[in-house]
């Protein structure tokens, strides 16, 4: 009997093989996050496939535009470039180019507090 252990492997192998088994559980949740991953990886290529299309012919156009701005008007791609990376920077602080109604007012500040009230932390 000790020959045969000896020739199938030594007991530090056994002991091994052993830790490496996964239990229920363990396999379960494995097996969970591998059918998320795989979701996740469909999801991707179905979105990637709907939406890449519209997205470049969006591009194009939009080179389009700019291309033919630059012409009409004669300034330089670079410089409209960099009026449109000021006028984000600008719409992201909340300047806006029609002022309809200032983006912090009464109301809007009501609404925003409303909104993370409700939405979050536990109110214990």
């Amino acid at each position: 009997m000790v020959r045969r252990r000896q020739a199938s492997g030594s007991s530090s192998d056994a002991c091994c093989c052993s830790t490496l088994r996964l239990n229920e559980d363990n396999a379960r949740f494995c097996l969970l996050a591998a059918l998320i991953l795989l979701y996740l990886l469909c999801g991707a290529a179905v979105f990637s496939a709907l939406e890449r299309p519209s997205e470049l012919r969006a591009s194009r156009y939009w080179d389009e535009r700019l291309s033919n701005f630059t012409q009409q008007h004669q300034i330089s791609l670079h410089a409209l470039h960099t009026l449109l990376r000021q006028y984000e920077e600008a719409n992201a602080a909340g300047i806006r180019v029609d002022a309809l109604r200032p983006r912090w007012d009464f109301s809007g500040a009501f609404y925003f507090v409303g909104t993370v009230i409700s939405t979050i932390g536990e109110l214990d």
